[in-house]
């Protein structure tokens, strides 16, 4: 054997002995943590997993009593021989409660929802609000149950969210874990509330957590199958829309059709999203003027959606009914476009009036009505050319859920999950490509970035843009008497001009005094304070040193999703 072969084969030995004792270290080590870990996981996925079981079966049960109902999938048909004194005044005493509950246990009056888990994720450590957290799920237990127009998924994935917070804190959990134990939560929870392990836990990755680190990984999928399981157990191996009709795709003559309808269905999202945060601002201007107290305010929506249920009775709940019917193609050209806009404006009432719910199984249903209203035109334009219009409806309805959501992966796979089709992903994944990119650009990457953002909340641009927010001044500043740190006297010079900085405050607030007044230190002011009690100085936070807490934290964010 030549002297090069033999040395190359003694390096590449040497190196796997190497690997082999760095494999038992960890094992050793690391091993019965890691194993810990994902027991926990496990836990948390059993647990959100029948959380949101018995919120989907609570509704179903509650939602049948109210509208007497024999089954709720067909609820709209129940409801449109209600008399209509009845169709009005569910939703209005429904969101009388629901103004109640969270003008009692919330300190604004909001419901929260995925967008409060994405910020939790972000800032806190993977914690969410608990008490607030209760009271919206039941806010959104009774919208849901009471004629509301919106869905389940948001409610769920915060109640989960506040599970993982429970465990978190009982372990003291830091905020890596914290963050991968929000994650398995979720993945549980819209596993088990979609049947959909797969796109459980991708959505947990790609929305909540916003990454795909291995370390993440397996916990994630662990839960997101235990909350599989548990769906299964109650509903068997079943997809969410059970479908007959399947479709061909004319492939490459049909795909310039479906790049049309992701544009399309890329501004009906934005119209949808915006028409949400228009009745949001709306409600607050109305709220204000005429003195409405806050717990009057899902009450006045409630009646509203009770007006429009009279006679659209369509709107009422997570429209699985009219949904399948989009899917099927049994409606026509002009009911499509007429429920259309009829969602969107009962969903924009019901959320801006802040009864509750989730926007994922609107933008399903708003999603496969224009899918199918632009199949309709299509197949009748070029009927020799073209394939079945229901397959409009399946692209249409992953493509205006995807830009919604802001999760062009995990929306693909919901929709092949939720049906059953997996012979459609081309047409599916043109159509959610185009209007994912199309919305972004609009919007500030999807409804609940868009949301956060809004309340001045810059999670949308990634951790470069909100992690300023998190650092305290008190946290890094320089003490008096260090002897690092600048005299009181010139601390003082700086103060009588106005340069001065709160402890509590953040470097978001810092930074930009910096570059306006080119110094470099701001003197750090104690809390409280005022009138006759001017606030003690006892510090200076310097310039560099908060580009260097910035850095760290920079490269701690990167650490983690690289992990």
């Amino acid at each position: 054997m030549p002297q090069t072969i033999r040395s190359v084969i003694s390096a590449q030995f040497t190196q796997g002995i190497a690997a082999a004792r760095d494999v038992w270290r960890v094992l050793r080590h690391r091993g019965p943590s890691q194993i810990q870990f994902w027991f926990i996981a496990l836990l948390i996925g059993i647990a959100a997993g029948f959380a949101a079981l018995f919120f989907r079966k609570g509704i179903t049960a509650f939602q049948a009593w109210v509208y007497g109902a024999e089954d709720v999938n067909f609820l709209h048909s129940f409801a449109q021989d209600m008399p209509w004194y009845w169709l009005m005044a569910i939703p209005t005493l429904g969101g009388l409660v629901v103004g109640l509950i969270l003008h009692r246990f919330t300190p604004d009056a909001r419901v929260r929802s995925v967008a409060d888990v994405i910020e939790g994720a972000a800032l806190g450590d993977g914690r969410v609000e608990m008490r607030a957290g209760l009271a919206s799920a039941c806010a959104s237990f009774l919208t849901l149950s009471t004629g509301g127009s919106t869905g389940r998924e948001g409610p769920v994935v915060h109640m989960a969210g506040v599970i993982s917070t429970w465990v978190s804190n009982r372990i003291q959990a830091d905020g890596i874990t914290g963050r991968d134990l929000l994650g398995c939560a979720v993945a549980a929870a819209v596993s088990a509330s979609f049947n959909a392990p797969i796109a459980g836990a991708l959505f947990a990755l790609e929305v909540v957590l916003r990454h795909f680190a291995v370390h993440a990984f397996a916990p994630i999928v662990i839960a997101s199958v235990a909350g599989t399981v548990i769906n299964r157990l109650e509903y068997g191996d079943v997809t969410e829309f059970d479908l007959i009709t399947p479709g061909a795709l004319q492939f490459y003559v049909e795909l310039p059709a479906f790049l049309m309808l992701g544009l399309i269905c890329g501004l009906v999202a934005v119209v949808l999203m915006r028409s949400i945060f228009f009745a949001e601002q709306i409600g607050n201007t109305l709220q204000d003027r005429l003195q409405l107290p806050r717990w009057l305010r899902p009450a006045a929506s409630g009646l509203l959606l009770g007006m429009i249920a009279v006679w659209f009775p369509h709107i009422i709940g997570v429209g699985y009914e009219t949904t399948v019917l989009a899917l099927t193609g049994a409606l026509v050209l002009h009911q499509t476009i007429l429920f259309t806009v009829v969602k969107t404006a009962a969903v924009a009432i019901t959320m801006g009036g802040r009864m509750g719910g989730g926007v994922f199984s609107p933008s399903l249903m708003v999603g496969a009505l224009t899918g199918l209203a632009f199949g309709l035109i299509a197949t009748a334009v070029l009927p020799d050319v073209s394939g079945t219009h229901t397959l409009y409806a399946f692209a249409g309805m992953g493509a205006v859920a995807a830009a919604v959501l802001g999760a062009p992966i995990s929306t693909t796979l919901i929709v092949f999950e939720l049906t059953g089709d997996w012979q459609i992903g081309l047409a599916v994944m043109v159509a959610v490509s185009i209007s994912t990119a199309l919305a972004s650009r609009i919007v500030d990457r999807s409804f609940f970035l868009t949301q956060l953002e809004r309340r001045n909340i810059h999670c949308a641009a990634g951790p470069q843009a909100y992690l300023l927010s998190m650092l305290r001044a008190g946290a890094v500043m320089r003490p008096m008497g260090d002897p690092r740190c600048a005299s009181a006297e010139d601390c003082t010079v700086l103060i009588e001009q106005g340069l001065s900085i709160r402890a509590s405050a953040s470097l978001e607030a810092a930074m930009p005094v910096f570059d306006r007044a080119e110094i470099d230190y701001l003197p750090v002011l104690a809390e409280g304070g005022g009138g006759d009690n001017p606030p003690n100085l006892i510090g200076a936070l310097y310039h560099i040193d908060s580009l260097k807490a910035y850095n760290r934290a920079l490269a701690a964010a990167a650490a983690e999703e690289h992990s």
